[in-house]
């Protein structure tokens, strides 16, 4: 807002607007402005005083400009107009008012009057004590010129740049990585065939640095980079392990980059993968042994092999909330999706208020959030009564959440770490950090189904008799619930869509739906 105000043209202002965006400094900026673009508006305790302010409209900015001040009214040595700027910034009384005489002797030697030598005084006071060193302030400025640029022009460029300044950390990775999705950009997860050591950009899209993942390490990062650009991409997992030194890599983080998914665009699932690591480690080092001491079969000329395919055995694949639970542990946050994700439309449809929005919320006013819930913590009030506290986690970020003793006796049997549930309450604003106290807990599948709207039925244009159409009505009749009812039909290359009348109101649970599917006549049937 500062900003836009000022519209800076040049460093120096920006400088200077650095250095006024502070507690305190904060309250000459609508002057430092005004004085930009209102030039009649610009005072200066003295004439001789405008080249020292005049790059900053008459306000004292800077450290430097108290101790060129000083300089100029008082002569004082520039040592001795560093001491008073200590002094002023102190605001020990006793001190000041010795600096204050000594100020107003030079000033008088200089010409001046005591009056205008106590009045120049009061006002470089309180700009000692805000005042910010100009050459700190402009190395700020600089920097942060620099990299909103980069931000705005190299969004992807400049998030894979703070992500790689914090690969090792657990706290900001997570922060740059909700940061860059909320930019809009792609982040994938880890992947042999396209991370690099660090993170990058392919094709505009953000890929997870191998060292990223936590206990993976540089050398096993180093090792799969280098044999992928000597030799091209890696075929398949047989073929990554052929090909790396396993030793150089190590058993932990091949299971490592399993579990993170890194080979998943080679076409197996993760459990396949760590149920047949040990045995098609084994496989290939007794290759690459006979290889090393160039054993040759008997029957190579005939095209018989020595060694022959390893063969997998099948296992499950994991649930998605299994993959991205691993994932949480091993990278600290959920890249492939988020448990949120079965969500979305109860997210967008039933609920008023996001994690990142909680400051904005009106006390009092009821709102309703879906969320996982983290880091339960449990209390005893002083009449004896159980209640907690926890966080909860959406898409956004986290929030506190406060459950009073009678929602807790009510509802403590749903919060459980890594819970998805929806909750009503009001926002408490009373302390430092927002929380959110709950009135209320629901199943968010439940909430899910309050978010559906619509049921739509598509139906042969000729229903074969009389006794089909009877049939879907009175199964329809005999529901309840919250959809309304469409028809969909198609007669002469047209589809028509009748909706039904405001008493036929029906639940749109998956085992209605399967039931109408099931009926003589309909084609089909969705929810919106």
């Amino acid at each position: 807002k500062i900003l836009r105000q000022a519209k800076p043209r040049k460093l120096e202002e920006l400088v200077a607007l650095n250095a006024l965006y502070r507690p305190g400094p904060m309250d000459y900026i609508p002057q430092y402005i005004d004085g930009k673009w209102k030039p009649e508006t610009v005072h200066y305790p003295d004439p001789c005083l405008e080249d020292i302010l005049k790059e900053t409209y008459g306000v004292m900015v800077y450290q430097e400009q108290v101790m060129q001040v000083a300089q100029r009214i008082a002569g004082f040595s520039l040592g001795g107009a560093d001491m008073l700027r200590r002094a002023m910034g102190k605001k020990k009384l006793e001190v000041l008012m010795q600096k204050k005489e000594e100020f107003v002797e030079g000033a008088l030697k200089q010409g001046f009057t005591k009056e205008h030598a106590e009045e120049i005084f009061e006002i470089m006071i309180p700009f000692a004590g805000y005042g910010f060193n100009k050459s700190h302030a402009a190395a700020y400025s600089v920097v942060a010129y620099r990299t909103g640029y980069l931000k705005a022009h190299f969004p992807a460029e400049f998030i894979a740049a703070n992500l790689t300044n914090e690969i090792t950390s657990t706290d900001k990775v997570p922060q740059y990585i909700a940061e860059g999705r909320a930019m809009g950009l792609a982040i994938d997860p880890p992947d042999v065939n396209r991370s690099d050591k660090v993170f990058d950009v392919v094709d505009g899209r953000i890929v997870y640095g191998l060292m990223g993942i936590k206990g993976l390490g540089e050398g096993a990062a180093e090792e799969i980079v280098e044999k992928r650009k000597k030799d091209g991409p890696y075929k398949s997992f047989m073929d990554f392990l052929e090909r790396v030194d396993i030793r150089s890599v190590g058993k932990k983080p091949i299971e490592l980059l399993i579990k993170t998914g890194a080979f998943d665009n080679l076409g197996q699932s993760r459990p396949l993968l760590l149920s047949n690591m040990e045995n098609a480690i084994n496989y290939v080092e007794k290759k690459k042994e006979a290889n090393q001491y160039g054993a040759i079969s008997l029957f190579e000329d005939a095209g018989i092999k020595e060694f022959v395919d390893f063969v997998f055995v099948d296992t499950p694949d994991w649930t998605p909330l299994e993959k991205l639970a691993v994932e949480k542990e091993l990278l600290g946050f959920y890249i492939s999706g988020h448990p949120l994700d079965q969500f979305k439309t109860s997210i967008k449809k039933c609920t008023n208020l996001k994690t990142n929005e909680v400051t904005r919320a009106q006390p009092g006013k009821s709102y309703t959030i879906i969320g996982m819930i983290k880091e339960i913590r449990t209390i005893i009030t002083k009449k004896g009564d159980p209640m907690a506290f926890a966080k909860l986690e959406d898409f956004e970020g986290i929030m506190d959440l406060t459950f009073f003793p009678k929602t807790w006796e009510k509802y403590s049997s749903m919060i459980t770490p890594d819970a998805v549930i929806a909750i009503n309450g009001k926002i408490d604003k009373s302390r430092d950090i927002p929380s959110f106290n709950v009135d209320e807990v629901l199943n968010p599948m439940e909430l899910q189904e309050k978010s559906v709207s619509e049921v739509h039925i598509k139906i042969r244009a000729n229903m074969a008799t009389e006794h089909e159409i009877q049939k879907l009505q009175d199964f329809l009749f005999g529901l309840e619930g919250n959809c309304s009812v469409y028809f969909h039909i198609d007669i002469g290359g047209k589809t028509y869509t009748l909706k039904a009348g405001p008493s036929t109101k029906i639940s749109s649970t998956e085992e209605v739906l399967e039931d109408i599917t099931s009926l003589p006549g309909v084609i089909e049937v969705w929810k919106s």
